[in-house]
């Protein structure tokens, strides 16, 4: 596959191709029409589009030259298919998490092991997270961790079919903040060292003064 990112009509197009080849078997491969509808649905989509046959039309050709989209023919009605395990080059198991990532946005691994039910079961939580690391450090790296939100208690992740994921400013500044804050940690610490080495110094040079004085006959004193 080129290594372009994808435009989000077609990552819409791609993930509905695929959602649908498994919760709706029986009208797979998609008319256009049927397509459109899916990318445009209401439920499950993060974010929610509302995209006309032209943008999805659009998007299909760009999907074709990626070798991403394949139409079909023999049939009254075009229809469209997907090849995103072998346009990819993932197993079947990863392109139900992409496919999960395009279609609602970062999610956990759990959530991402509940929503790809229909689309294949993972045996369990650390299963879909083998395969999000496979995804993470293959090249090009398909999926990313994200760092952790405020009250968030665990990471989410996000693909990478798009381009590079905008941190939301939130996370990022609390990030930030947590850099910051150890850095201050660590600015504390050093500082109490300095303090503690130059008591030690002036504790050792009063002790050289008062032996000085003791061996001249003098009162430190005085």
């Amino acid at each position: 596959m080129n290594n372009r990112p994808l435009t989000a009509e077609e990552a819409r197009v791609l993930a509905v191709l695929v959602e649908k080849q498994h919760t709706v078997p029986d009208s797979y491969p998609l008319s256009l029409n049927a397509l459109t509808l899916g990318c445009n649905q209401k439920t499950a989509r993060d974010p929610v589009m509302q995209l006309s046959e032209a943008d999805v039309l659009q998007a299909i050709n760009g999907l074709k030259e990626l070798s991403l989209v394949n139409e079909v023919s023999g049939s009254r009605v075009v229809r469209f298919d997907h090849n995103a395990a072998r346009g990819l080059g993932v197993p079947s198991q990863s392109v139900a998490l992409l496919t999960m990532l395009l279609l609602r946005g970062p999610q956990t691994s759990a959530e991402l092991r509940l929503h790809t039910e229909r689309l294949h079961r993972f045996a369990d939580i650390s299963s879909v997270e083998g395969f999000l690391e496979e995804l993470a450090e293959r090249e090009p790296k398909r999926v990313v961790k994200l760092p952790r939100g405020p009250g968030e208690r665990e990471n989410r992740w996000a693909h990478l079919l798009c381009g590079e994921v905008q941190i939301p400013v939130a996370v990022a500044g609390a990030t930030a903040s947590s850099t910051r804050a150890a850095a201050s940690d660590e600015e504390l610490s050093a500082l109490k060292d300095e303090q503690a080495r130059m008591a030690a110094e002036l504790r050792d040079l009063k002790a050289l003064v008062m032996r000085m004085a003791a061996e001249l006959g003098v009162d430190p004193q005085a």
